[in-house]
């Protein structure tokens, strides 16, 4: 049986839904903008995965508008799926959570996708990194750590835009990983006697 995450995975992670959650990142999308940056994609198809993105909470509606007679939709990827609040944390279940963080993902991926696609790109120059570390930490150092990390963070956060300044993502994510397996203790002196089947010295014939 497919775990909660597994299933928002499978949502989630299909060629198409990738491409349309990689459109909508970082912006908001009318369905006329989507068929115009995903033109092989047919119509039915791209309604249907949509649809589909839109029900399971993966993509929002943030507005309706009538244009000549029809009601226009306008997408954007869910606030949850990237800084859920502390009220929505404290009521959120495991199926919100993996959700949520499909989503969070998700966009990851679409906006890695569009660095990619970019028509030069320097991984160097740009500053770009990703890479997982594991820290070990007692509840105090954790707490530490949260404050310095936020001292650090809020001045540069409050930067306003200016034309020397590049937008740049950063994603954090943590949470606890299983213990490692013990590490085998030191090796023990052979017992000489071990291969004698009552414990007892034996004299040799």
């Amino acid at each position: 049986m497919k775990s909660s995450h597994d299933r928002w995975a499978d949502l989630a992670l299909h060629p198409v839904r990738i491409r349309i959650l990689r459109a909508v990142a970082g912006s908001r999308r009318t369905t006329r903008d989507l068929v115009a940056a995903l033109p092989d994609i047919p119509h039915a198809t791209l309604y249907r995965h949509l649809a589909t993105l839109v029900r399971a909470g993966l993509l929002d509606v943030v507005e309706e508008r009538p244009v000549r007679g029809a009601t226009e939709r306008v997408y954007a990827l869910p606030a949850q799926g990237s800084t859920p609040d502390a009220v929505t944390l404290a009521t959120a279940d495991r199926e919100d959570h993996a959700r949520w963080f499909t989503a969070f993902v998700s966009s990851l991926l679409s906006e890695f996708s569009r660095y990619l696609d970019r028509d030069h790109i320097d991984y160097t120059a740009d500053g770009v990194g990703y890479q997982q570390l594991v820290l070990h930490l007692s509840d105090a150092e954790l707490a530490s750590f949260a404050r310095d990390l936020g001292t650090l963070l809020l001045p540069l956060i409050a930067h306003q835009p200016t034309a020397d300044r590049t937008p740049r993502l950063l994603a954090t994510i943590l949470l606890p990983v299983d213990q490692p397996d013990a590490a085998p203790g030191p090796p023990t002196p052979e017992d000489p006697r071990k291969d004698q089947p009552d414990g007892h010295d034996h004299p040799h014939p």
